[in-house]
């Protein structure tokens, strides 16, 4: 497998990451475990949370999964932003949310250490120069290892790496935003920008909250036991164009003798500037059919055909829509 560097940095992470927003929720205990242990069997050696994932338990799940020896060998990556209490400081980018955060995500994970803390959010009330002294201070008690952001906006970004170089501070070596066949927006400025200034982009939803595995034949009407169903922003992202789009996604997938999904998580993987796409599967069946694409490259062909679906920098869905900052009309 081709391990791949996250940016400048010298982490070597592979080109799949076990995300585990199901975890705790609509996966159980169990099921994650085994899904962790597969996963680690294939050769990935990353697994993302949240200190949000269903209150905290996917940090906890993964924590007792890891125990025994196996952390060691995993790159450990989690989160803060999102409220977690009723407590207004409880929340957002502030250091005394990211001091507490912190240490209740080490307790949760049972770890001294966290491999890549990341913001979850960008905060618009908060000077980055205060959450980037929080982060360096981690960074030098050896709490956190490196520190990144999630889905914020390319100017945002380049702020913070500019204020980091400024100050002499730990700086952002990657970056996590929504990225699929669907909403390809990233490549208009986040790509060059990573590319320019060596951030690493770590992809999520790369199967579009499962529109382009075939989950959806009706975005009006998702199945009752879908992620869509029950959370209203993730019902938000269906579209009819999306719905189509996927329709043909499988045709020119199943030219290749390939699933859907598997098509979809291989264009994600090998677009430049990537440098992993998070797996956010749901079941041990689901995890197991995207592991073969650890060892796939796209062809030509099929990325030029994927370009005429959806062209670059282009939009059918809006998987910005809890970004808070993201206002370009989709097609």
């Amino acid at each position: 497998m081709e391990y791949r560097y996250v940016g400048r940095s010298g982490l070597k992470v592979s080109p799949l990451w076990l995300g585990t927003w199901n975890f705790g929720d609509s996966t159980p205990e169990a099921e994650s475990v085994r899904m962790i242990r597969m996963a680690l069997d294939s050769g990935i050696n990353c697994i993302d949370t949240a200190d949000s994932y269903a209150a905290g338990e996917s940090e906890r799940i993964i924590g007792r999964a890891l125990s025994g020896g196996l952390r060691e060998k995993v790159i450990l990556a989690t989160k803060f932003h999102f409220p977690v209490s009723e407590d207004p400081n409880d929340r957002g980018n502030s250091r005394r949310h990211i001091l507490q955060a912190v240490e209740a995500s080490l307790r949760r994970l049972g770890t001294d250490w966290i491999d890549l803390y990341q913001a979850h959010r960008p905060d618009f009330a908060v000077p980055q120069e205060e959450t980037l002294r929080a982060l360096d201070d981690l960074v030098r008690q050896g709490k956190v290892r490196y520190i990144g952001s999630s889905t914020f906006p390319a100017w945002m970004l380049m702020e913070a790496l500019g204020i980091s170089e400024r100050l002499g501070l730990a700086r952002f070596v990657s970056e996590q935003p929504p990225y699929n066949l669907l909403d390809r927006r990233i490549e208009n400025e986040l790509v060059p920008l990573a590319l320019r200034h060596g951030v690493g982009i770590l992809a999520w939803s790369p199967l579009a909250a499962g529109q382009l595995a075939g989950r959806y034949a009706d975005a009006a009407n998702p199945p009752p036991d879908s992620k869509a169903a029950r959370v209203s922003y993730v019902a938000s992202r269906l579209t009819e164009r999306g719905v189509e789009t996927s329709r043909s996604l499988a045709r020119i997938a199943a030219e290749r003798g390939l699933t859907s999904s598997q098509l979809a998580l291989l264009w994600v993987k090998d677009q430049p500037g990537i440098t992993a796409a998070l797996l956010g599967s749901r079941t041990e069946a689901q995890l197991r059919e995207a592991l073969p694409v650890l060892e796939m490259s796209l062809d030509d062909a099929a990325a030029a055909a994927l370009d005429l679906l959806v062209p670059p920098g282009s939009a059918v869905a809006d998987f910005h829509n809890t970004s808070g900052w993201m206002k370009m009309k989709l097609l």
